[in-house]
């Protein structure tokens, strides 16, 4: 068998192993789809919000960086969010067929598959000459913990697939002298990714300039290789920043733009033992007894972003000390340390309690990093230690004896077997109200008004942005749960300042108690209400629906009107703009 057609039959199989370890990871969620959501819920109906957001775009045109169908009338600056645009219009025609709920699923199966593909490609390809070795290396990279956990609805991270493209690319562009070519297909992938998530293309470059940088100080002869390197990264420089000086102007100088993020972003570290332990969707945390499955804290489950466990960590560590010879290797290792270090963010701690400041703390100081996630810095080591792990196998099967080769391989099983990933969570979800989708309300809201959600949306009720979303965005909301000015310095928070009307729903929701209502608090309501131009108020179904039907029937003395199952509809335009219309059918 030729060389090239054995390659072929494993590029097969790298293809059967992602799709297969996909399926695997989104499972929970395919066997109901329309009844079933990740159980990080906000972010799984924000980003259905805007791939709906994306296929608006393609279907009519609208404003790719900004959108006003959340926290109408200030908008939403898409740009300064994850609106995934880089996913979204790609995939827009999928969006308008199968709808956004649909296709998110979709979504976070390829990501995982596209990944892994991306890194075989990259191993295979260039790195290392077995394709056994770029397939463990691979697998490893887009299924470690950290990236099945981020799986819960953070399809933007786990959507690496292009990282690897562009180390790819700049490797050829060192070693030809081709600036123009390979500088501008760099652009392309760097401006492409700057539209999946800004946060990864961050990593990327910062993890590229270290370990160049190390590179070249401790190997001599890649020195020669600066010249093309530079000049291909000039051409890169100037193509991108060209084609994304608009779209950057806009998230940071446009409408509702944010400087940075809240004082607890930064705290948002990996603990040390994290290193040491298990994730939630590992197959130890499902086997083992619960002394030993027990993961290190995290800022949440979503963002166990380490959690090697003893075994791998052992591993890593004898790889490198194996490979030492190589100088490649350790300012591979290097790095890995490195990232992992600045994961712990602004305190190292061991199971909570910190030891000591760490070094995120004087970075998360300066523009742009202080809206870095510290945890999830630990992805670069991810990624680096896919390639350890690729390096190590490769070497076992070219020049170890076999005795140790055997020996090798059961220690990458001892190792990798507890971090193959089990199927996400899944939690039920919530209908969408049929007036969003049947046109019922086109009678009520008039171009440039809204409606408003009872309660409105932000992150403890995030229902609605799926529900608009499903409907094409045909209407317009108050309220939302995105990233917008409002805190301190123009910090960006999670929802919109706070008026009467929203703060009073909040609180009959979490308390169930409806305080004795006065002519005052009528006044406030109709002021907001009037404030935000809403033509009508919909309750779908959420927690308390009929202490919160009563409160706002009596508050505004405005009869709601059925319209099936736990559905609600307020006409309120009477009221607020003396315009009335026939009862809803």
């Amino acid at each position: 068998m030729t060389g090239a057609r054995r390659l072929r039959r494993w590029d097969l199989a790298a293809v059967a192993v992602m799709v297969s370890g996909a399926l695997t990871v989104v499972w929970n969620l395919c066997r109901d789809v329309s009844g079933t959501m990740n159980v990080n819920y906000a972010d799984q109906h924000q980003f259905e919000f805007f791939l709906a957001h994306g296929a608006a775009v393609v279907r009519e045109g609208r404003n790719p960086f900004h959108t006003t169908a959340m926290n109408f009338p200030d908008g939403v600056n898409t740009m300064a969010n994850t609106s995934v645009l880089g996913l979204s219009l790609p995939l827009s025609p999928l969006t308008m067929t199968i709808g956004p709920h649909a296709t998110f699923l979709v979504l976070l199966g390829l990501v995982f598959v596209l990944t892994g593909l991306a890194w075989y490609a990259l191993l295979s390809r260039t790195v290392v000459a077995s394709p056994v070795a770029a397939l463990v290396g691979a697998a490893w990279c887009a299924f470690a913990p950290g990236m099945v956990s981020h799986g819960n609805a953070h399809p933007n991270l786990v959507g690496q697939f292009l990282v690897p493209l562009i180390v790819w690319q700049v490797i050829r562009a060192a070693r030809r002298r081709r600036p123009w070519r390979d500088g501008a297909v760099l652009a392309l992938l760097v401006v492409w990714q700057a539209f999946i998530n800004e946060e990864i293309l961050l990593f990327t470059a910062v993890g590229l300039a270290v370990f160049t940088g190390l590179a070249a100080a401790v190997r001599p002869d890649l020195r020669r290789r600066a010249r093309p390197l530079i000049a291909a990264l000039a051409v890169t420089a100037l193509l991108a920043g060209a084609a994304l000086a608009y779209p950057l102007w806009w998230q940071f100088a446009g409408p509702q733009a944010y400087h940075g993020l809240g004082a607890h972003i930064p705290t948002y570290g990996n603990d040390l033992a994290s290193l040491l332990t298990y994730s939630t969707q590992s197959l130890a945390s499902a086997v083992l007894p619960e002394h030993l499955a027990t993961p290190a804290p995290a800022p949440n489950q979503t963002e166990e972003t380490a959690y090697f466990g003893p075994p791998l960590v052992l591993l890593l560590a004898g790889l490198v000390w194996w490979l030492r010879r190589d100088r490649t290797v350790l300012v591979l290792a290097a790095v890995t340390v490195l990232f992992g270090v600045l994961s712990c963010g602004t305190a190292i701690s061991w199971w909570g309690r910190p030891l000591l400041a760490g070094p995120w703390q004087a970075a998360s100081r300066l523009p742009i990093l202080d809206s870095v996630v510290p945890a999830r810095l630990a992805l670069v080591s991810i990624a680096v230690a896919g390639v350890l792990l690729a390096l190590g196998a490769d070497r076992a099967r070219r020049v170890a004896p076999r005795p140790a080769a055997v020996a090798l391989g059961v220690a990458y099983a001892v190792a990798l077997l507890p971090t193959v990933p089990t199927p996400l969570a899944a939690v039920p979800r919530h209908r969408t109200p049929a007036v969003l989708v049947n046109g019922v309300l086109d009678a009520y809201v008039t171009p440039g008004h809204a409606i408003m959600f009872i309660p409105p949306t932000r992150v403890t009720v995030p229902e609605p942005m799926g529900w608009l979303a499903e409907g094409g965005l045909r209407y317009a909301m108050t309220g939302g749960y995105f990233l917008g000015p409002g805190g301190d310095r123009g910090r960006g928070v999670s929802a919109p300042p706070g008026r009467f009307f929203d703060t009073w729903l909040y609180d009959i929701r979490r308390t169930g108690y409806v305080p004795p209502i006065t002519a005052q608090q009528r006044a406030l309501a109709v002021a907001d209400l009037r404030h935000w131009r809403v033509d009508a108020l919909v309750m779908g179904p959420t927690r308390r629906s009929g202490r919160l039907r009563g409160a706002v029937t009596r508050l505004l003395g405005v009869t709601p009107q059925y319209s099936g199952a736990e559905d609600w509809v307020w006409n309120v335009r009477p009221l607020l703009w003396g315009h009335s219309h026939a009862p809803l059918p």
